[in-house]
């Protein structure tokens, strides 16, 4: 369970993410592209964030973690700038794509009937636990 301390630095952090992620998307010009940090996971000792992202549309969404986590280092230290006044020690950000939203498109579309995973077992992947 998540400490009140480990929650005010996973709100902080997500806010300040969307913002810069979002700004970057739009610095690049990827007008197409939607961007979103969908849950920071913080550590019991404060020194890593699980950083959540979800990407629309997802074709693109390795490229685009990949990216995102070349650029680690970067992101860090603008959010330690933001954060100065609020954080004393910035905890180290690994990134992750959150595919919550993918998973439940197949799950409606095999309810629909568009991809009848009864017909063709194939279309039941295995979620892989991040």
């Amino acid at each position: 369970m998540e400490s009140n301390r480990q929650k005010k630095i996973a709100g902080i952090l997500q806010k300040e993410l969307a913002e810069i992620l979002q700004k970057a998307v739009r610095q690049g010009g990827l007008t197409n592209l939607i961007i979103s940090v969908t849950k920071v996971h913080i550590t019991v000792d404060l020194t890593i964030a699980k950083v959540y992202i979800s990407i629309f549309p997802n074709e693109k969404s390795q490229e685009i973690i990949a990216g995102i986590r070349s650029n680690a280092h970067l992101i860090k230290h603008e959010i330690a700038q933001l954060t100065r006044h609020q954080l004393r020690k910035m905890p180290e950000l690994e990134f992750f794509i959150d595919d919550s939203l993918e998973y439940l498109n197949q799950i409606e579309r095999s309810l629909t009937g568009v991809d009848n995973p009864i017909e063709n077992p194939e279309l039941l992947q295995r979620r892989k636990k991040s």
